[in-house]
């Protein structure tokens, strides 16, 4: 076998003329190949992991209300849901993954330090009534959601034409979430040291912190798409292997399969328990368990390999650690960083075994993969939106938590949130996982350790 870094290169450029190996397209891919794949979603990781962990508190933080906050929240959401389905139509007609990866980067670049960096329709008219600052913030909170979902698409579809080797598919996933946990654990630490380090007396104080978080979170994704660039040639077996083209499938034939639904359920409910529980865990720290403000910095760390096995464990892990935070009592609140650790293991667990399945769902079907992976997306948004819109709508204000005993677990909405929903949806997760039927591959060993 030759070196991974060169099959990959033979398989991008030597099929294109028809006379490339099949065989050789089937090969593991090198240590470098999957590093440099793995590296490239890091700019949406650390910044949907900012979205996710303080767009809620840094809102409601500077004035606005939690319904307001919501809306806000919802805005994005929704636009991201409909530029996967848009953003994987064109990827799966015109191709070219790296110029979507990298127009959705520069994007999402621009426009993420307005998301945090203050309302700049206030500024401009000098007003800032909550309706503008509402509209305002909602404005760039949908243009960086269309950003975020064209990289996204386009970085998680390019898996299944990298390589048709299901080891290397599984091992990229691994990497990519390797990689996400690596994107969280930077931010928490940007975030510790900011919350840390800086006062807050006034609004303005608020943004100032929060802007510090999103440029930081900016300067380190963007050297690592970089790498990405420049590490990760354009893949080009979605042009066929040994003369064959692929026909473009229809959207309907992924429609007529068990199994897409079966990926999609298992896929929204790992979603909907990642987001909920790293949307919710900031207000949890610090109003139900009245915690310091640099535990808004608590996080997750990750382990995690392959497929039903493994996403059961998770699942059940998270089940567990729902029972933990569901009956956590302020006096026992330095549990919690047990529990965070527990919660990474599942989230990762579930979310590489679970974006593998998609990869198993893609298979072959090479011209179809682009809309696989965005529609799954767009409904992943959208279940996310809502849920954390109506449970935003609801929320528990801080002061209404200062009358709770500290020796007995105070049930808010944001508890019941945190506690339940990503249990709940774990459950169902694992209940459907279990009624699926995945082909196991035959599988050929691998030539050196790509993690390593």
């Amino acid at each position: 076998m030759v070196d991974g870094v060169e099959d990959e290169e033979l398989c991008t450029n030597v099929v294109v003329d028809g006379v490339g190996d099949e065989e050789l397209c089937s090969n593991p891919l090198g240590r470098c190949s999957v590093f440099y794949y793995g590296v490239g979603h890091m700019l949406n990781d650390i910044t949907s992991a900012c979205w996710f962990t303080y767009l809620l508190v840094f809102l409601t933080d500077i004035g606005l209300s939690p319904r307001d906050a919501a809306a806000v929240m919802l805005a994005g959401q929704i636009a991201d849901g409909f530029m996967t389905i848009f953003a994987g139509e064109l990827i799966d007609r015109f191709g070219h993954f790296k110029i979507w990866h990298g127009a959705g980067s520069v994007l999402v670049s621009v426009s993420f330090s307005s998301v945090f960096g203050g309302c700049l329709p206030c500024k401009i008219l000098g007003n800032n009534s909550t309706t503008l600052q509402t509209i305002g913030y909602s404005s760039f909170a949908a243009i960086f959601n269309v950003g975020w979902a064209a990289t996204q698409v386009s970085h998680m579809s390019m898996v299944n034409c990298i390589t048709r080797n299901s080891t290397s598919r599984v091992v990229l996933a691994s990497c990519r979430n390797a990689f996400t946990m690596v994107a969280n654990l930077s931010l928490y630490a940007v975030a510790l040291v900011v919350f840390s380090v800086s006062t807050v007396e006034s609004p303005t104080d608020v943004e100032n912190q929060y802007r510090w978080i999103a440029f930081s979170s900016i300067a380190i994704g963007c050297c690592f798409v970089s790498i990405f660039h420049l590490g990760t040639k354009e893949p080009r077996l979605k042009q066929g292997v040994l003369g064959k083209r692929y026909v473009r499938i229809s959207w309907t034939y992924w429609f007529k399969k068990v199994l897409y639904y079966q990926v999609a359920l298992v896929y929204v409910f790992t979603r909907l328990v990642t987001n909920v529980s790293q949307a919710l865990l900031a207000f949890y720290v610090i109003n139900d368990l009245r915690m310091v403000q640099s535990s808004k910095a608590l996080e997750i760390t990750w382990t995690g390999q392959r497929l039903k096995v493994f996403y059961s464990l998770g699942g059940i892990l998270w089940i567990f650690c729902g029972a933990g935070i569901l009956f956590l009592p302020r006096s026992m609140s330095a549990f919690m960083y047990v529990l965070s650790v527990a919660i990474g293991i599942a989230n990762a667990l579930m979310m590489v075994t679970g974006i593998s399945m998609q990869s198993v769902l893609v298979g072959e079907d090479l011209n179809g993969c682009a809309f696989v992976y965005g529609s799954l997306s767009f409904l992943d948004k959208m279940s996310c939106g809502l849920a954390l819109c109506i449970l935003e709508s609801y929320q528990t204000t801080s002061s209404n938590m200062l009358e709770c005993n500290a020796l007995f677990a105070c049930f808010s909405i944001t508890r019941y949130g945190l506690g339940l929903i990503p249990a709940v949806c774990a459950l169902a997760g694992v209940a459907v996982t279990c009624t699926m039927k995945l082909q196991t591959p035959t599988l050929k060993p691998l030539m050196e350790p790509l993690l390593v």
